[in-house]
């Protein structure tokens, strides 16, 4: 069987338990190596998909992208972790809890959605993510080009 051909900016097993935990973006859990700028820009786009990460560990992160950003020549907009977004309930649908299947034999209209606002509440304190997920739950037409005032107005009945 041949030998995998390995790219210059792939790291193996190996590679990656011999680099120091200082080394990766999320040290404690050794994710996101910095060690190269291809490594770096994968770190940004990555960045809300680590899971089980405080914000004071997300802020950390954030410091030592930018440092290695810079130090690879890795142009970086943001200048805030919480632009690189953080991880919620309406990202990832895999998160989401399951009912069991007696759930699919209720109407739309009987099926209990927990805390989620309904028709005529308040949605000020939400973020468009979540004004998002509600529009889609109740399979509001446009929602995807929709700004965060104009998913408020609609789910007002607007």
């Amino acid at each position: 069987m041949a030998a995998r051909r390995q790219s210059k900016n792939e790291l193996d097993a190996g590679d990656r338990n011999v680099m120091p935990d200082s080394a990766f973006a999320f040290p404690r859990q050794r994710k996101e190596p910095l060690n190269d700028a291809s490594h770096v820009r994968n770190a940004i786009a990555r960045f809300d998909q680590v899971r089980d990460a405080t914000d004071a560990e997300r802020a950390e992160a954030f410091k030592r992208i930018k440092r290695a950003a810079k130090r690879h020549g890795v142009d970086m907009t943001e200048t805030r972790w919480q632009e690189l977004g953080k991880p919620s309930a309406t990202m990832r649908s895999s998160d989401k809890p399951r009912a069991g299947a007696a759930r699919g034999n209720q109407s739309r209209a009987g099926a209990s959605h927990g805390n989620q606002p309904r028709a005529g509440a308040s949605h000020g304190n939400q973020s468009r993510d979540e004004l998002y997920a509600e529009a889609k739950r109740r399979d509001i037409k446009g929602r995807s080009s929709m700004n965060k005032s104009q998913l408020e107005t609609a789910l007002n009945g607007g």
